[in-house]
């Protein structure tokens, strides 16, 4: 959990969640552009980049050394 690897693969985890998050919660409102709350998405996006930063942190003592459950080493 203390290795530069751990946070690069946590970090780009968290961003790949915010990105996908901020993407279905706008494309939901894409039917009617009005109405899309940007703010909310953006809010609800940064948390679920958050939960995966927990998630990896949680799941760091588990499996390989990295922020995944996965047992396949992730390269060096």
């Amino acid at each position: 959990m203390w290795s530069s690897s751990f946070w690069k693969a946590s970090a780009e985890r968290a961003i790949k969640t915010f990105a996908q998050t901020l993407v279905a919660l706008v494309g939901t409102d894409a039917a009617d552009v009005l109405t899309i709350n940007i703010t909310d998405a953006v809010q609800a996006s940064v948390v679920a980049a958050v939960l995966s930063v927990l998630t990896s942190l949680a799941s760091s003592t588990r499996g390989n050394p990295g922020p995944s459950l996965s047992n396949e080493s992730t390269g060096s």
